[in-house]
């Protein structure tokens, strides 16, 4: 179940969050924002890509999309998006990616992407990387999580893999405090999942990790409600530190 911080987060806090798809937004995060009294604001890349200035924000979530990292010349303000990650980074602010957020992060600390030998879509298993977890976010040892991808990444100079399945490598990782990837979708609702069969159902074909159409919507509500009570432990660590 999503949880709600027990202890408020910075009054006024200015969350804004990178948008790359008009069917991929905040899901579970945008309510755990409200609810933790957050200021949140956005780039809708597929709208207008004008960029905030860093120092108007205290926090920065870069959400997924089906484009990959690679594509400057289709997608021009890819370039200017890894820069002002890398900004971010740099200046030791909070920052959160998820899938292409995560490969977007990999790509401007000077990590590559490049396809996963296998997609991964629906429901399925990731691990914790047991050698990690005393100086990261503790991880579950094992998480039922959404996935939508099929490329995957290198980690940056620095980095500490935290999950793993057995499709892809590098699930999840943290840089230094404040920096975390997830390839995987914790923020996934009911309706952002049924969004993304929607917009991206010619990816559902045959695939050793790839799961029909009803078998990615039949996910029970507590299934949700867990990952996005994960999402919300996330958000916790990355937010509200002692």
């Amino acid at each position: 179940m999503m949880t709600t911080p027990e202890k408020k987060i910075e009054a006024g806090m200015r969350a804004h969050y990178f948008q790359h798809v008009s069917f991929e937004g905040l899901g579970s995060i945008e309510a755990w924002l409200d609810k933790a009294g957050a200021e949140i604001s956005s780039t809708r890349f597929f709208d207008d890509a004008v960029l905030p200035s860093i120092e108007d924000i205290d926090f920065l979530i870069v959400m997924g999309g089906p484009m990959s990292v690679n594509n400057e010349d289709s997608c021009p303000w890819l370039l200017e998006e890894k820069e002002f990650i890398k900004s971010a980074i740099g200046s030791g602010k909070p920052v959160l990616g998820i899938c292409l957020g995560a490969q977007l992060i990999a790509s401007s600390m000077g990590a590559e992407v490049f396809p996963n030998p296998a997609k991964e879509i629906g429901w399925s298993p990731v691990k914790a990387v047991e050698s990690a977890r005393a100086s990261v976010f503790g991880f579950p040892e094992e998480k039922e999580v959404f996935h939508w991808h099929g490329e995957t990444f290198s980690l940056p100079q620095g980095a500490v893999r935290i999950a793993e399945s057995n499709a892809c490598r590098n699930q999840a990782f943290q840089l230094g405090r404040n920096v975390l990837g997830l390839q995987f979708h914790l923020e996934t609702t009911p309706s952002t999942a049924r969004a993304l069969v929607d917009h991206c159902r010619h990816e559902i074909v045959q695939g050793e990790f790839i799961q029909s159409e009803p078998e990615i919507l039949s996910a029970p509500d507590e299934r949700y409600r867990s990952i996005n009570g994960l999402m919300a432990r996330v958000l916790e660590y990355l937010l509200l530190k002692d």
